[in-house]
């Protein structure tokens, strides 16, 4: 069953070559990290013709018409070295799994095979087993296991070796040391280096087995054999994926997992990784492929294939068994904080049902609702949210939800000029945040949109328990409990959609920006029961990860899956249900559905006038073609009313911008962003245009009508200010008075 070979790898004068493969297109050889390009020449009939390198390592192509020995082409050496000849038949037309074997039992090599083969149709792999020359291999124990239970649809397994070792001059990837998560490093003895068995180096070695092996193969997937694909339904299985792609590439996005504890004196097994960690978004990425549709300039690498970019729906998730990886690890030793693993239903259904094991178990807490989990604890929460030159407002809005219970914060930017980028990206360096270039140049989509479609990939949403997309001037004010979202989802109960609804802040009559947190500045808004401007009552919403729609939406979750309908429990801000009608297309609230008893999204749409001249200046990151002018600020200025509510979490939010400000270079970069602003402005203000516009929204009429609201009918906000009289303007009207225009051709901007 279990075919092995054997690289022609060896070190010649200092030179270290991995392979050598020569076909009718001429001959490659491949060299390890560390290798001068400068020295790679002519060599008799042996010429190069191209040079691709992938972390320092070189494949180099050269033209060759000989057989079984080539002379080296690197300059300064006279030697000849072995030549394989390609076998693109053993993986013809199959599914290969591609993965790497760094001390991991053959049993759990076996169970690899078996559960790839059953969830996901593989039906072949390629390993390569790290171990040194004479060193026992993974090949005789692994054909003794497959013959005693074989597995029915795999069809061949070869396993390959290395005669040189592959890896950094670095600490072996099977010590503990190596696990990205484990707490307590500094207290670990270190060992000594071993590049046999360290973190790979020679990354051009699975170009080595590309060209050797794969050419014909149907599809590879690239893992290591601690990885496992997610079971998934046929046609959303990894190898299923790429026959839909674009490129023929499909990313894969990994979550570290971990068991609770491994039985005494066994070696963990996949079937005990039943924890997750609750506390920590990082992942890990690797790819499915279909060789024959990949250019062939385009190398095997370890979380891409040369330059090519998935689309954002090509994607599919694996997890990566962490005890399984660290085989050297003392049982006693965490790989992960205790404090922050929690079982995950799907891993543990997958222990007992997918591979018959029966993993030990976290203690339950008293009064807990689920195994390893607080009832209280409704899993992690990010924000997915676009930004262009927002500087002086990102410190603010992040402490603030911080406060509140926000995990995870996905940012988007794009064309800053501010520091908006320098900021956030500091913040990224200290895990507060993940900030992403926007991709939506490379699209035909608007920027907001083409965000919402790259979070697709993204390891933070995999693993969100909740989501939401919003913007950084609005703000999650709960009113349920402490104000905190574990209060909010305690009093839902078992809803897994919560949409709140706009309340329109005004800018409370200031004129001038200053440098201090929006909820504490800005008091005054739009009534609570206030049906127009259609704005008024827009609505984001909060849902449960789960997969009942396909993807975010800017108002909510999108693409409905229609056999789950049934399984929406979907409530508006004061608990009560949604109506079925708005499951596909709703996006703002009615007279019938709005509410605000347990929470509201506080929405500062305008801020103060003069930060509003920045925002119309920078454009809008979802309608980019309309001008936020007079129509825009008449609409959104609402002071008709005061609400203080949520200054109650004032404290809160200064405290976490405190400690926000305490990281490396952000309050220097706050400052600069601040600074950054206030210049704009006064640019702006310097200008005719905006000096008269300005002049314009501070003005005692704009003033005015930002409280007369309520007396509006629609086509009043759909005309714009100038449709309103100024009689009607100057009157002192009653609770009951009402205005409106005739029929409007075209929206005032």
């Amino acid at each position: 069953m279990i075919e092995t070979r054997v690289l022609n790898g060896q070190v010649i004068e200092g030179v270290t070559v991995l392979d050598a493969i020569g076909d009718a297109e001429g001959l490659r050889v491949f060299f390890a990290a560390g290798t001068d390009p400068n020295r790679i020449g002519r060599q008799g009939k042996v010429v190069p013709q191209q040079a691709i390198s992938v972390n320092s390592s070189l494949m180099v192509r050269c033209d060759w018409s000989g057989k079984g020995r080539a002379a080296l082409p690197v300059r300064g050496i006279a030697a000849r070295i072995d030549v394989a000849a390609p076998e693109p038949g053993l993986f013809a037309g199959a599914r290969v799994l591609m993965g790497a074997r760094n001390g991991e039992t053959p049993e759990l090599v076996r169970d690899w095979l078996r559960h790839h083969v059953a969830t996901q149709g593989a039906d072949a792999a390629l390993i390569l087993d790290r171990v040194r020359p004479g060193e026992k291999g993974l090949a005789p124990a692994l054909d003794t296991l497959l013959e005693a239970a074989p597995v029915t649809g795999l069809t061949r397994v070869v396993v390959v070796s290395s005669p040189v070792p592959l890896g950094h001059d670095a600490i072996s990837e099977r010590h503990p040391l190596q696990a990205p998560d484990a707490p307590g490093k500094d207290r670990m003895a270190v060992p000594e280096t071993d590049p046999w068995t360290a973190p790979m180096a020679a990354m051009i070695v699975w170009e080595a087995l590309r060209w050797r092996f794969l050419t014909d193969a149907r599809a590879v997937a690239f893992l290591d054999v601690s990885d496992m694909l997610s079971p998934a339904p046929p046609g959303r299985r990894a190898f299923d994926l790429i026959d839909g792609s674009d490129l023929g590439v499909v990313a894969l996005i990994g979550r570290r997992i971990y068991p609770w504890r491994v039985r005494k004196g066994q070696a963990a097994t996949f079937g005990d990784h039943i924890c997750d960690q609750f506390d920590n978004p990082g992942g890990n990425r690797r790819w499915v492929a279909a060789p024959a549709r990949l250019p062939r300039d385009a190398p095997f690498r370890l979380v891409r294939i040369g330059g090519l970019k998935p689309g954002a729906r090509d994607v599919a998730f694996f997890y990566r068994a962490m005890a399984a990886k660290t085989p050297e690890n003392d049982a006693d030793t965490p790989l992960a904080p205790k404090a922050g693993l929690v079982v995950d239903d799907d891993l543990l259904a997958l222990a007992r049902n997918g591979f018959g094991h029966d993993p030990i178990l976290p203690p339950v807490s008293e009064g807990s609702g689920a195994i390893g989990v607080a009832a209280s604890v409704p899993g992690r929460t990010a924000i997915v949210t676009c930004m262009k030159n927002e500087g002086p407002f990102v410190l603010e809005w992040i402490a603030y939800h911080r406060a509140i219970g926000v995990d995870d914060f996905l940012v988007y930017t794009n064309d800053c000029s501010d520091g908006t980028d320098t900021l956030l990206d500091l913040l990224q360096d200290q895990g507060i945040v993940a900030h992403r270039e926007n991709p939506f140049r490379a699209t035909d989509m608007k920027p907001q949109h083409a965000a919402l479609e790259a979070t697709e990939a993204e390891p933070i949403m995999a693993r969100a328990g909740w989501a939401i997309c919003m913007d950084v001037d609005e703000f999650i004010n709960i009113h349920a409990g402490n104000g905190h979202l574990r209060d909010l989802y305690a009093a839902v109960g078992d809803a897994n959609m919560i949409s709140m609804t706009w309340r329109l802040f005004g800018n409370s009559d200031l004129h001038g920006f200053e440098d201090a947190p929006t909820p504490a500045r800005f008091d005054r808004c739009a009534p609570q029961l206030i049906r127009k401007p259609h704005q008024a009552w827009g609505f984001k919403t909060l849902f449960r990860n789960n997969g009942i729609y396909r993807k975010m939406g800017v108002h909510r979750p999108k693409g409905l899956k229609p056999g789950l309908w049934e399984e929406i429990s979907w409530v508006n801000g004061s608990g009560q249900p949604m109506p079925k009608d708005m499951l596909r297309t709703g996006w703002r609230s009615s007279l019938d559905t709005y509410g605000y008893d347990l929470v509201t999204l506080n929405h500062y749409a305008v801020r103060d006038a003069e930060s509003f001249l920045v925002k119309r200046d920078r454009g809008r990151v979802n309608h980019v073609e309309r001008d936020q002018g007079l129509g825009y600020w008449f609409r959104m200025n609402n002071n008709a009313e005061q609400d203080r509510s949520i200054q109650r979490m004032l404290p809160a939010l200064e405290a976490e911008m405190a400690a926000l400000k305490a990281l490396p270079g952000v309050a220097a970069q706050h400052e600069a962003c601040v600074a950054a602003h206030r210049k704009r402005i006064a640019e702006l203000r310097d200008g005719d245009a905006f000096a008269a516009f300005y002049a314009e929204i501070t003005g005692r009429r704009m003033q005015r009508l930002s409280r007369m609201h309520g007396h509006f009918g629609a086509n009043v906000f759909l005309a714009g200010p100038d449709c309103v009289p100024d009689q009607v303007m100057d009157a002192d009207v009653a609770g009951d008075f009402f205005f409106t225009v005739g029929d409007v051709d075209e929206t005032a901007h």
